[in-house]
């Protein structure tokens, strides 16, 4: 009797772990979905997805499936928060992935550190949020920074046969961090240059044509932008219409992911082709065999023959994330907090690494001058070039 009392006591203390092993592992994703922003935060979100269907049809990770629960953060760093504390408390999530601006991703680090959860962003570039005092235990990124993205435009700006240049960026911390790394690096290694104007409209701005005015009367050569997403179709329009990149002769770098699949195919014939930008993937890239059967699987789960380049940067935060926890043999955020410290994931782009130091993966992006092909409908960006940014990692 006592044998039977003590298998139906072990019987009923395992249950808890059994359906605990059961449950799926909830994954909390606030990305803009509507608005401008959504150009970039839809396709970063399907990215995401896919990767979930994909390990959920293989099993899932640790024997659990995973659950993407997507919020809409519109953009908006208070609404970014208000939907993380929502995700945390009343959909219990375990982790948290997403974030699209530089007013979110550090929004929602504080959020993340509150609730002690692994909070990994996959898009927010400013060096604010993995800086020595904004660090802590559970951010991670595995996006570039503002110092990587500003340095690396200032290299391709540096060969042009230009001195007098302008900048136009948001008034926020994306766009005057990779501003200030930009002028910095250029000015180290082309002393000769002069930063003849700098506009600076709110972040959202929808009529540019003062900022562009009150810009082009300075005469500059060039001009670096950091305009993104929806708003950089806006800006771009309003420019070409004013006749900035005639005047200019296309030595224009638009970063913010200006010659993205997306925006080039939003904008037509309207697109300003001859100018250089910046993207963190391309479906014509093609570069290796794993990225090549990435965008195959991404075209036919979008059912785009040119699929986003944004998704890369949901899927790969979703990797991260389910390596660590395969690594930590836990769903535990402190445990996969620690397994984040220096893992390397093979990524669609390459073997990417997340540094111990400052939780910064060395993620470079693709680079190029855009140009008409007569394969595509719209601007690809030709040669295109992947810049490795470790060389401008601090």
């Amino acid at each position: 009797m006592l044998h039977v009392f003590t298998l139906f006591l072990a019987v009923v203390l395992a249950l808890p772990l059994v359906a605990e092993a059961q449950k799926p592992i909830k994954v909390g994703m606030p990305m803009p979905l509507s608005g401008p922003p959504a150009l970039f935060g839809e396709p970063a979100s399907k990215g995401a997805q896919m990767f979930v269907e994909e390990l959920n049809a293989k099993g899932g990770v640790l024997g659990r499936k995973v659950e993407l629960l997507v919020r809409d953060s519109k953009a908006d760093a208070n609404e970014a928060v208000r939907v993380a504390r929502e995700l945390i408390l009343k959909e219990n999530v375990d982790f948290l992935v997403g974030t699209l601006t530089s007013a979110e991703g550090p929004a929602v680090s504080v959020v993340a550190k509150e609730n002690k959860i692994v909070f990994i962003a996959p898009i927010p570039k400013t060096d604010q949020l993995t800086a020595p005092d904004k660090l802590h235990p559970y951010v991670f990124r595995v996006a570039a920074t503002t110092t990587m993205e500003g340095r690396s435009a200032a290299e391709i700006v540096a060969k042009w046969p230009v001195t007098k240049v302008a900048t136009i960026s948001f008034d926020y911390a994306y766009g005057q961090d990779v501003t200030k790394a930009f002028i910095e690096h250029l000015k180290k290694i082309k002393p000769s240059v002069e930063i003849v104007d700098q506009q600076w409209p709110k972040l959202g701005e929808q009529d540019y044509n003062p900022f562009i005015n009150a810009q082009m009367a300075k005469k500059p050569e060039a001009i670096f932008s950091s305009i993104w997403g929806g708003f950089f179709v806006t800006y771009s329009k309003q420019a070409k219409a004013l006749g900035v990149f005639d005047a200019i002769k296309y030595n224009f770098i638009g970063v913010g992911e200006a010659a993205t699949p997306e925006t080039t195919k939003s904008m037509g014939a309207d697109y300003p082709v001859g100018i250089w930008g910046n993207s963190y993937d391309a479906f014509y890239w093609g570069e290796t065999a794993a990225h090549r059967d990435y965008t195959a699987r991404l075209s036919k789960y979008l059912k785009d023959e040119y699929p986003s380049s944004w998704a890369v940067q949901g899927y790969i935060g979703m990797q991260f994330l389910t390596e660590a926890i395969k690594k930590a043999n836990s769903a535990d955020s402190d445990k996969v907090a620690k397994a984040l410290l220096g893992l390397t994931v093979e990524t669609p782009v390459g073997p990417l690494t997340i540094r111990e130091k400052d939780h910064q993966a060395n993620r470079g992006q693709l680079y190029g001058k855009t140009v008409k092909d007569p394969k595509y409908p719209f601007a690809i960006m030709k040669p295109v070039t992947y810049v490795d940014p470790s060389k401008f990692m601090d």
